[in-house]
């Protein structure tokens, strides 16, 4: 975890393991028999960390819409403090269990259930929303009055937010806004610009939200 979050993914290597644990090399094997075997458990703990980011900005925020602007708020931040953690977790191209068979827990089952917990506070949100206007219930996968289902708009949502964090980690957001570096000494106030923009998303994809 000290290499990704150093170095980056392409640091990690048994090998190199073995060298900074002062351990023979195949000494790591005994743990992690492949190279995809480590790279997945690191992902692992990736995503327990993150998970419990959610678990205390959930735990401060009572409205959906509350709760969703939390979440977004830890996903971007985590990728902001983790960067090269967060480029891992979500490289399913490289974790795939399917084609990597493996008796450890297959990485699905930790970001599945991270995205039904998304989806349900999209449900919410409409729910919230409907309330204020007047409108009926809807079930889950309802898409009256132009909405898409709700995994499709939690999917849209986690892409943006997403893309959002890795264009910020790469400078280009900055560099399309004006915002000056972390240290706030040039142009607008990086954090503040940042949190702006997830506003933006939230207002996208849950609509704008009411006073």
């Amino acid at each position: 975890m000290d290499l990704v979050t150093t170095e980056g993914t392409a640091s990690i290597g048994l090998r190199e393991i073995a060298r900074r644990a002062g351990v023979s090399h195949g000494a790591p094997r005994r743990y992690f028999p492949t190279h995809h075997a480590l790279l997945s458990a690191i992902a692992h703990r990736g995503f327990a960390d993150l998970r419990e980011r959610f678990t205390v900005a959930l735990a401060g925020a009572t409205s959906a819409r509350d709760q969703v602007r939390a979440l977004a708020r830890a996903y971007v931040g985590y990728a902001l403090e983790n960067r090269g953690m967060f480029e891992l977790m979500f490289r399913h191209d490289l974790l795939d269990s399917e084609r990597h068979p493996s008796d450890r827990p297959r990485l699905r089952e930790s970001t599945l259930p991270m995205f039904e917990v998304t989806v349900g506070l999209v449900v919410r949100c409409r729910e919230e929303r409907d309330a204020t206007t007047g409108a009926g219930p809807r079930s889950r996968d309802a898409d009256a009055d132009d909405d898409p289902p709700a995994a499709v708009s939690a999917a849209a949502l986690w892409a943006n937010l997403h893309g959002v964090a890795q264009l910020w980690n790469w400078g280009s957001l900055q560099l399309a806004l004006d915002v000056g570096p972390d240290d706030g000494t040039a142009g607008r106030e990086p954090l503040e610009e940042l949190d702006q923009i997830i506003a933006a998303v939230l207002d996208a994809h849950l609509g704008r939200a009411t006073r």
